[in-house]
C-alpha cells in the first residue's frame, strides 16, 4: 500500500489506547486481533500500553484488522474532538405516507460504532418497511427509549408492550420491528451499537 510522502501529522501516543478501545469494542482478544492483522500479540500489547509507537506499515495492518482505514485509526480524517450536528443538517429517511419517519442525530464519523436516531410513528405505522434502515449487522445491540406515546416491539417472534418512558435493550441483528397501535403519534430514541459481539 503506497502512502503519501507528506502524511498528515498524528499523535502517536494516542494510537495505543485507541487500538485497545476499538479491539475491546469488537470483542477481540489480543491473540484474535493478531491473527486478523498479522502483527504479533506481543507487539500489539506494547502498542496498547504505549511502550512503542507503531510504524505506519504496522499501524496500517492493525487498522485493517480492526476493519478501518489507516486514516480512521489515526483520526486523520476527523476535524476535531467535538462534532455537532445541527438540527437542519440531520440525515433523514422513512416515508410520511407509510407513517414512519426517522432522523439520524449523530455525525457519520469514521470508525464510530454508535448511532443515535429519532423515530416518529403515526397511529398504525410499522417500522421495517421500504425506505427504512436495513437489519443491523451481526452482533449489533439496540437501546430504544419510548419518548412519547406507546409502541409494541416485535422481536424474534415475541411481543413486548412499551409505554411512555420505557426503555428496551435487544439484539438488533434479530428480526424486529416496532408497531404503533395507539391513537396518537409515538416518538422513539434509538441507539445502535454496531457489530459488538455477544458475551
Amino acid at each position: 500500500m503506497a502512502l503519501p510522502v507528506e502524511a498528515d501529522p498524528y499523535d502517536a501516543s494516542s494510537v495505543g489506547p485507541r487500538v485497545r478501545v476499538l479491539r475491546e469494542a469488537m470483542g477481540l482478544s489480543l491473540r484474535e486481533l493478531a491473527l486478523r492483522c498479522g502483527v504479533s500479540a506481543a507487539m500489539l500489547s506494547q502498542v496498547e500500553r504505549g511502550e512503542t509507537s507503531p510504524t505506519l506499515q504496522v499501524a496500517a495492518r492493525i487498522a485493517a484488522g480492526l476493519e478501518l482505514r489507516l486514516s480512521q485509526l489515526l483520526r486523520l480524517d476527523e476535524s476535531g474532538s467535538v462534532t455537532i450536528v445541527r438540527a437542519a443538517d440531520r440525515a433523514s429517511g422513512g416515508s410520511a405516507r407509510r407513517g414512519h419517519r426517522y432522523e439520524v442525530l449523530t455525525a457519520p464519523i469514521p470508525g464510530q460504532r454508535l448511532e443515535l436516531s429519532e423515530h416518529t410513528l403515526a397511529p398504525g405505522a410499522v417500522t421495517g418497511g421500504a425506505g427504512d434502515p436495513p437489519i443491523h449487522e451481526p452482533g449489533s445491540r439496540e437501546i430504544t427509549l419510548v419518548h412519547s406515546g406507546a409502541v409494541t416491539l416485535h422481536c424474534d417472534g415475541r411481543r413486548y408492550e412499551l409505554a411512555n418512558g420505557d426503555c428496551v435493550t435487544f439484539d438488533a441483528d434479530l428480526q424486529h420491528h416496532f408497531e404503533n397501535h395507539g391513537p396518537g403519534e409515538t416518538r422513539l430514541l434509538a441507539v445502535v451499537s454496531a457489530g459488538l459481539r455477544r458475551s
